[in-house]
């Protein structure tokens, strides 16, 4: 597996990065470490949590998949092979994090981190990421930025101080953010930089055939900064697969949640689109999935793409698509449908 430094990070992680979202709730302790012990055997070295994990997020399951890696990172003794990331929760509705009180100070960030720590067993991470901005930002499908929905938040300047804190005690090697603008990708850096606080070295946003966000100006500040994009979410929930079209009530987060977490892939512009994906698949002999995640994996502004699994099988099929090269005509075709159908499940 190939791969690439993460920012100005010394951190060399493989293109792939194995998400671990599934873990606890759409599979089981043994299921994880299944997949965990396969994604190694492929050659990835990269692996991604939160503490918020899995999803749907409920108070009963919150945490459950870092305490699934850190038993395999016990019972493996791998520690040293991987590459471990996580995440804090930002401000949410989620009252059972932290009694609600999830944002970017000192105190969350102490307190998110330690925790995070006991569950994956180790005494650091190589990467540690918010999860989403404290301040008011577009995230999760809200289309546009609306200033009558600002809210107190905690400043760039404090949250870096406090991570600085973590890295000097060697408990976080590195930082990165998550759903974050250009606006947040330029002003962590002149901050840190301004400061001498801990610089970040990646950004982890969605990034797929029917969310091309990123290009619109994320991408040129994350190229000037020297930034990386960890792409999540590249089948859309499983949407960019087609088996939704090909039988509605299909097994997935797309039928086994409620409609109403992620509508923005049930958009019917996004499934308009998927159809118009599995005719350029089709007609140059892959499926739509692999045109989705080879689609990805060879976009220059990806440092590696986050993807997930809920069997062995699934997850080599998302494996094996890193070898498909796609052709100069199907990356027109690809962005033909783009400029009718133009990022309908951001």
């Amino acid at each position: 597996m190939e791969k690439t430094r993460l920012g100005t990070s010394e951190l060399e992680v493989s293109k792939i990065c194995l998400g671990t979202m599934t873990f606890g709730e759409q599979n089981s302790e043994a299921e994880g470490h299944s997949q965990l012990d396969y994604a190694l055997e492929r050659g990835i070295n990269f692996i991604d949590t939160a503490e918020m994990y899995p999803v749907m997020p409920r108070a009963e399951t919150t945490g459950a998949t870092e305490r699934i890696i850190g038993s395999w990172l016990k019972k493996s003794g791998r520690r040293q092979q991987v590459i471990l990331a996580t995440k804090i929760a930002g401000p949410s509705q989620m009252k059972w994090i932290r009694n609600g009180e999830n944002n970017f100070d000192r105190k969350n960030i102490r307190a998110a981190i330690e925790s995070s720590l006991q569950r994956l067993q180790t005494d650091y991470v190589d990467l540690y990421q918010l999860h989403w901005p404290s301040r008011n930002v577009p995230v999760f499908g809200q289309l546009f930025f609306d200033p009558q929905r600002e809210r107190p938040c905690v400043p760039i300047e404090e949250t870096l101080s406090a991570l600085k804190e973590l890295v000097d005690e060697g408990k976080v090697r590195h930082i990165g953010v998550s759903n974050e603008s250009a606006w947040g990708v330029a002003e962590f850096v002149r901050i840190a930089e301004q400061m001498g606080l801990p610089r970040i070295v990646s950004i982890q946003n969605a990034y797929h055939m029917a969310n091309r966000q990123f290009e619109g100006g994320v991408d040129e500040a994350c190229y000037r900064s020297n930034v990386g994009l960890l792409a999540y979410s590249p089948l859309a929930f499983g949407q960019l697969t087609g088996k939704y079209i090909e039988n509605p009530n299909a097994n997935g987060r797309l039928t086994i949640f409620p409609p109403n977490w992620s509508p923005r892939y049930l958009r019917p512009r996004v499934v308009e689109a998927t159809r118009r994906y599995m005719k350029i698949a089709s007609d140059h002999g892959m499926t739509v999935t692999q045109l989705a995640l080879a689609w990805c994996y060879s976009r220059w502004f990806i440092a590696s793409t986050i993807i997930g699994a809920t069997s062995i099988e699934q997850l080599k099929y998302d494996i094996d698509a890193y070898s498909i090269r796609l052709s100069d005509e199907v990356v027109k075709a690809v962005n033909d449908v783009h400029l009718e159908f133009t990022n309908p499940g951001m």
